[in-house]
């Protein structure tokens, strides 16, 4: 299959070439003239031809056009363009430094990485929001938080307040592919997901695939996240940092030698345990949050570049003598940029990603350690291939091995727990892919791809095996089998078509539709709604086999008042196979046959997103609205004797019921307004369906104690969610023209009329007690929420 591919993409490259006869290439980077940074997606374009391209995630860009002479532009948003005269009879090499319009603000306009890209560009789905922006919004606690900005985009929820998971078009958290510099992250919350693990004065871009996925992506069924860490100013030293409320932050970067090497480091702490310690009775307490990014970058050449880059965040939980926490991720990233030619562009990338976590209970009978973690090592070799103005060609391979440790137990002394471990896992996903952008006309365009995967589930591990066509009981076990250490389990291979198309219907309207498949092949097993640190990740195996999606989309865009207001509207519709899904009561810590608490399921999700957008004026944001629906199924299993269902595997009686993220309607508004040079405004609101919960049905008593019953999941909704923040951004005047020192003040409340949203309902009995009559007989239901009262901060912010 692999061979098939190869040569495929081998006759592509030559008809190209054959295509491309008697033309010249102008390629090049695009950066940032005050300190060196590539900038992702700016537009360099030739009027004369009505041709133009845009650089990729490294600043590179191949334009080949006939000879000529040309007037090119360069431009990207917020900087001044740049226009090169040339003529062009041989290949030219232009690397170009845009500045930034800040100064000459009144004298530009800006036309930017093409006002009308979102018309233009084939690609769907996708979101990205300016960095510039998202720092002028309401955050939490004064944190700049871009997963938090991103549950305020269509199609994208979260299950309620603290939670740094987020839910893409009726998928789970765990479908989500989180990247940083390329390296997966695992767990992306910080303090139980009030905060995420992206300091914002450490990242470069960052943009949400939300369908549409092009083939280079691969390993989850819902969306990537796509997020770049800074390169460093290769110009001069400069920094910036904030301190606030409950933490502080600085970034440094600078050129080791100008020009040439650059570093970047950046670091961010809370510190809640400092505060804690002013309580004499909270002295005990310890709960903080830590996280260091580190990137250097070195340029050999035109031809050859060096990047390094790694994070490394941890939290740290300590409730007196009776409970410790700690988790965190470490990421290494190491990348080569090669140019074996003015059309081919390399990278070849390795990764190293690591997620543990630990708990313990120091002391007592019940004292115990526990620990978990998963790991994984990535070689990858990516290509870009640019034939001429109308093809873009991206192909690649590589591979993942993973290392899984679901859990180790160790008693503390005294305690009358025993030793506990569950065996380690390995597996092996290894994948090719290519990705063609074509123009075939004018007013069309398509792009289609294929990504061809393999996992391999490894051992050491002992293999349960249960009777056929019944349910997989620890009770029904009728065997096992031991593997020996990265001994072959299962096998899986799976193709994963990709393609999309664009139609132009007028210079500021357009239509796109788009189709992809993709598979996941490790899975996230958590009875709970949102992202926890207890989570533990397991691969696919003899019992649980990857999930795959196949998601449709279609969409109308269209622009008004010379691009500065954007619109559109996407329908979509995913259908999930092989989902993981639990059982009532499922046991799922320190768990040797985990198989006999899972259920296979199937999913469905569709829906709408309507999108408006402001891009340009003293008054900018959004108003986005998502109607969609999110369920689940799970079939079971058929008797073959009585020719009935298995209870116990099933769900809702085989029916589809609400997934546990399903939002029907989904409302968010956001705006920014200039109010002066100094002062803006802010605001964000939200309104959206309560989600899915189950409530019982009644009750039943058990050896003296009153339980709830339950039959049906998620047949009822937690009440409507709807909150209402706001923030006022200060800029401090400089004293001279000159003064590279610059700050401001952000304050801000969150939650400012007091909502008490219910993140979960839990039922007890009765404390009531009528005299002794009713005791015992009653059962209320109590609302937790998260934030009840209005949340005030303030940051000062700062740069130099």
């Amino acid at each position: 299959m692999y061979r098939g591919i190869l040569l495929w993409l081998i006759l592509i490259i030559q008809t190209s070439r054959i295509l491309a006869a008697e033309k010249h290439t102008i390629s090049g980077y695009v950066k940032d003239g005050a300190n060196g940074e590539a900038l992702i997606g700016a537009t360099i374009s030739i009027a004369e031809l009505s041709l133009g391209t845009v650089t990729n995630e490294y600043g590179f860009y191949s334009l080949s056009v006939t000879p000529g002479k040309y007037q090119v532009q360069f431009s990207f948003i917020g900087y001044t363009p740049v226009v090169k005269e040339l003529i062009l009879n041989e290949d030219r090499t232009f690397n170009i430094e845009l500045k930034s319009d800040d100064i000459q603000l009144n004298d530009v306009v800006v036309t930017a990485q093409k006002k009308d890209q979102n018309v233009k560009s084939i690609q769907m789905s996708v979101e990205k929001v300016p960095l510039p922006m998202v720092r002028k919004l309401p955050h939490f606690l004064g944190e700049v938080d871009i997963i938090k900005t991103l549950q305020m985009l269509p199609g994208v929820s979260t299950v309620g307040d603290g939670s740094s998971g987020f839910n893409v078009r009726g998928g789970g958290t765990d479908q989500n592919l989180i990247l940083l510099d390329e390296a997966p992250v695992y767990n992306s919350s910080h303090l139980f997901g009030f905060f995420s693990v992206f300091n914002g004065d450490a990242v470069k871009d960052f943009q949400l695939y939300k369908g549409g996925i092009p083939a280079q992506y691969g390993g989850r069924l819902s969306s990537v996240l796509d997020v770049r860490q800074k390169e460093g100013n290769s110009k001069r030293f400069s920094g910036s940092g904030g301190i606030g409320l409950v933490s502080s932050r600085l970034t440094l970067e600078g050129p080791i030698k100008k020009d040439k090497t650059s570093f970047m480091l950046s670091g961010r702490r809370s510190y809640a345990d400092v505060l804690l310690r002013i309580n004499p009775k909270m002295r005990d307490n310890i709960v903080y949050f830590y996280d260091l990014n580190a990137k250097i970058n070195h340029k050999f050449n035109d031809n050859n570049r060096l990047y390094i880059s790694g994070y490394f965040g941890n939290d740290v939980f300590k409730f007196g003598k009776q409970f410790d926490s700690h988790w965190g991720n470490k990421t290494a990233t190491v990348r080569w940029n090669h140019l074996f030619s003015k059309k081919l562009f390399s990278n070849f990338t390795g990764i190293y990603s690591n997620f543990d976590y630990s708990i313990s209970v120091p002391e007592g009978t019940m004292g115990f350690e526990w620990k978990s973690s998963i790991q994984n090592y990535n070689l990858k070799a990516d290509f870009s291939y640019f034939p001429n103005p109308d093809m873009k060609l991206k192909f690649g391979f590589g591979s993942i091995y993973y290392q899984f440790n679901p859990g180790k137990l160790n008693p503390v002394k005294n305690s009358v727990l025993k030793s506990s471990k569950l065996e380690k896992e390995n597996a092996l996903e290894s994948a090719a892919y290519f990705n063609m952008e074509q123009n075939l006309g004018p007013n069309l365009s398509v792009q289609y791809g294929l990504r061809a995967s393999n996992f391999t589930s490894l051992g050491e591990k002992t293999v349960y095996s249960y009777e056929t066509n019944k349910p997989k009981e620890k009770e029904s076990s009728i065997g096992s089998k031991k593997y020996e250490r990265n001994e072959i389990i299962e096998n899986y291979f799976g193709l994963e078509p990709r393609v999309a198309i664009k139609y132009s219907l007028s210079d500021v309207s357009s239509i796109k539709g788009s189709y992809n498949r993709t598979r996941q092949y490790i899975h996230r097993i958590s009875n709970t709604t949102a992202p926890t640190p207890l989570d533990i990740w397991v691969p696919a195996g003899k019992h649980i086999k990857p999930a795959k999606v196949d998601q449709f989309a279609l969409g109308y865009f269209r622009n008004f008042g010379n691009n500065t207001w954007e619109t559109s509207i996407e329908l979509f519709h995913k259908n999930f196979h092989d989902l993981v899904e639990y059982k009532y009561g499922a046991q799922l810590l320190l768990n040797s046959t985990l198989e006999t608490e899972l259920l296979t399921a199937k999913g469905r999700a569709y829906g709408l997103e309507l999108s408006i957008r402001k891009k340009e004026g003293r008054l900018t944001g959004w108003v986005a609205y998502t109607l969609s629906r999110s369920e689940k199924k799970v079939p079971g299993l058929m008797n073959a004797s009585s020719g009935e269902m298995y209870p116990s595997t099933q769900i809702n009686n085989g029916k589809y019921f609400p997934a546990d993220y399903d939002k029907t309607h989904d409302l968010k508004i956001v705006a920014n307004y200039e109010l002066s040079k100094r002062w803006s405004f802010a605001t964000n609101f939200i309104l959206m369906s309560g989600r899915p919960i189950t409530y019982p049905y009644g009750k039943y008593e058990l050896q003296g104690n009153t339980y709830a019953h339950y039959i049906n999941r998620n047949q009822h909704r937690l009440p409507t969610y709807h909150r209402l923040d706001i923030s006022f951004t200060y800029q401090c005047k400089k004293k001279k023209k000159d003064q590279r020192w610059q700050a401001s003040w952000n304050f801000g409340i969150t939650n400012l009329y007091s909502r008490h949203n219910a993140y979960s309902v839990y039922f007890k009995e009765s404390d009531d007690n009528w005299n002794g009559y009713n005791k015992g007989n009653k059962m209320e239901a109590w609302q937790f929420s998260i934030i009840g009262r209005p949340v005030p901060t303030i940051t000062y912010n700062f740069k130099f």
